[in-house]
């Protein structure tokens, strides 16, 4: 998952017509860490449909103000420069329902084409 840690930069990569994950986190978040271990495999096994990028919430905290990201670990996808669906909720998010909110995510973008 690429890191992103300017404001340019993450316009940039959320404005293609493929789907990204903006993956909002820190250092100090447990939550954070907890999704470590299996989001590389996530990463790998949505490839081909998503993208995907990492932000540092103390890195960037304009953009987080503007996109109002309050809770961390936060998820939201883009297309075309567009916020499509966000997966942000204050209890640990597990590898299934990081999974299905990609689900979702596809099938908001999928359905927003037509």
């Amino acid at each position: 998952m690429e890191q992103v840690s300017t404001e340019q930069v993450f316009e940039q990569k959320i404005a293609g017509s493929k789907p990204t994950i903006a993956v909002f986190k820190t250092t100090w978040c447990k939550d954070c860490h907890f999704i470590d271990p299996f989001m590389p495999a996530v990463v790998e096994a949505y490839k081909d449909r998503l993208d995907f990028i990492q932000l540092d919430r103390d890195e960037v905290p304009d953009l987080c103000e503007k996109l109002n990201i309050l809770g961390i670990p936060s998820f939201i996808a883009f297309r075309e420069g567009e916020e499509l669906v966000r997966f942000v909720s204050k209890l640990r998010k597990t590898r299934d329902e990081i999974e299905q909110f990609l689900d979702r995510a596809l099938e908001v973008a999928e359905a927003l084409k037509k």
